[in-house]
């Protein structure tokens, strides 16, 4: 029992590997939780067992920070569930849904949050939602968020990029200012940050919609999405929205594909904003993106589905060198790994093994598999400006964090998705309980833990 000066943790975690990612990947064998914050690693966690404490026994099983997925459409997903656009068998699309209603905003949020719980999300950045847009990425989605998160109904932490224009589709420099001027709802930014904004800057290859200096079958190279009279009108009036962003205090992220797309938008990001999905970029390119500090991410599951539609829209050549996924990793640019869903699926331990396909590595590999989780956990709360409060599990960090059934890094990386998900904690509170761990119950009276391996388990 600890002393009677000691403030008793609330939930315990032992007997099994804790995977901090700290700068040292110190790997820690218990973790204790109060007040949704991470107050104890290893023997000092011990000692903060109360006759209140919630202990779990891992078993052997390994603690791993929350994944944090960079770009996921967390409302499309919920109401499309579990409908994807692309499966194994390539375009599946299905019939489209969207959300009409509060009521159907509220749920299809709910949804994805009980999706993104199940496979040990814990945040994740809603990346496009504002005025120009209805539906699943309407304004009144903001709104949406905003009740759930003052309701304390969230399960995962959302950072919200705003849209002043049309998903996959044009915006203008008056609208852009426009929809800046419109007020972001209040919520608390541990749950619901609204921080920056989206921009799209073209399309995607396969729809011959990017903008690349490569040459499509017809002989058009794609255009910037922005309006403009001609190629110098849009890409100014992009500079223009990129740094009335900046003014008002927003990261900026861009959805650019193109190689011409991503030359014209590097000029104008700075330290924080990041690029989205890259699938053209340059070895020279991502140099410069390296020493400004601009981000990419980058949906490995999308790049393996697509490479082919790619090579046909653009050729075999330039379709081989999409996604330079070994590049990125070298270059040093701050990269997360995302979904994108419900484009392909949401979850990350195929995108990881997807990731380790682009880079022919097949077998274990703990440095690699770590630095790909590192994407999708403390790369990621970088990006979303919460390096300093979660990512990884250190003594005043938010408690957020998964159960895996074994251990990642040392697992094969096309074993990855087939490793289990049982428990997930958001801020200290369980939100999903698969495989249930079993909790320790402790005798207030004794002091002495009952129920080891077999007590009761987790609601």
């Amino acid at each position: 029992m600890p002393s009677p000066r000691i403030h008793p943790a609330s939930l315990v975690v032992r007997g099994g590997p804790v995977l901090t990612f700290d700068p040292a990947d110190t790997v820690a064998r218990a973790m204790a939780v109060r007040d949704g914050r991470i107050v104890a690693l290893g023997d000092a966690a011990l000692e903060l067992i109360g006759p209140d404490t919630e202990v779990v026994d891992l078993a052997g099983r390994t603690v791993l920070p929350g994944i944090n997925d960079a770009h996921l459409h967390a409302t499309w997903l919920g109401a499309r569930w579990p409908d994807m656009l692309i499966g194994a068998a390539g375009f599946t699309g299905g019939e489209e849904k969207t959300v009409r209603s509060a009521a159907e905003r509220r749920a299809a949020i709910l949804r994805a949050g009980d999706v993104c719980a199940s496979l040990g999300i814990t945040s994740y950045t809603e990346p496009g939602l504002g005025p120009g847009e209805t539906g699943c990425f309407g304004a009144e989605v903001l709104e949406e968020y905003a009740a759930l998160a003052s309701e304390g109904l969230l399960r995962a932490r959302v950072t919200a990029l705003r849209l002043f224009g049309l998903l996959d589709g044009a915006s203008s420099l008056a609208g852009f200012g426009h929809g800046l001027a419109t007020p972001v709802p209040d919520a608390d930014p541990l749950w619901l940050n609204v921080s920056g904004v989206k921009i799209f800057a073209d399309g995607i290859p396969p729809m011959r919609s990017a903008w690349t200096s490569h040459c499509y079958a017809d002989g058009s190279h794609g255009a910037l999405l922005v309006d403009g009279d001609d190629d110098p009108g849009r890409a100014g009036n992009l500079a223009a929205m990129i740094e009335l962003a900046h003014d008002a205090g927003m990261v900026v992220a861009v959805h650019a594909t193109g190689d011409r797309s991503i030359e014209t938008t590097l000029g104008s990001l700075r330290r924080g904003d990041h690029l989205v999905h890259g699938d053209l970029v340059t070895a020279d390119q991502l140099a410069r993106m390296a020493s400004a500090g601009v981000g990419l991410t980058v949906q490995p599951a999308i790049a393996v589905a697509m490479r082919g539609m790619l090579s046909e829209a653009l050729g075999g050549e330039v379709g081989a060198r999409a996604w330079p996924l070994a590049d990125m990793l070298a270059s040093g640019v701050p990269l997360t790994l995302s979904s994108d869903a419900p484009v392909v699926t949401p979850d990350w331990r195929v995108h990881i093994a997807a990731a380790a396909q682009m880079l022919e590595a097949s077998e274990m590999d703990a440095e690699l598999m770590t630095r790909l989780l590192r994407c999708y956990t403390t790369a990621a709360a970088e990006q979303d400006g919460g390096a300093t409060w979660k990512g990884s599990l250190t003594v005043g960090r938010v408690a957020d964090f998964c159960v895996l059934a074994a251990n990642p890094l040392e697992v094969a990386f096309a074993d990855l998705p087939d490793v289990g998900v049982e428990l997930t904690v958001s801020g200290g509170r369980v939100v999903y309980s698969g495989e249930q761990l079993p909790a320790v119950d402790l005798q207030a009276d004794s002091g002495e833990m009952a129920g080891v391996g077999g007590g009761e388990e987790q609601d």
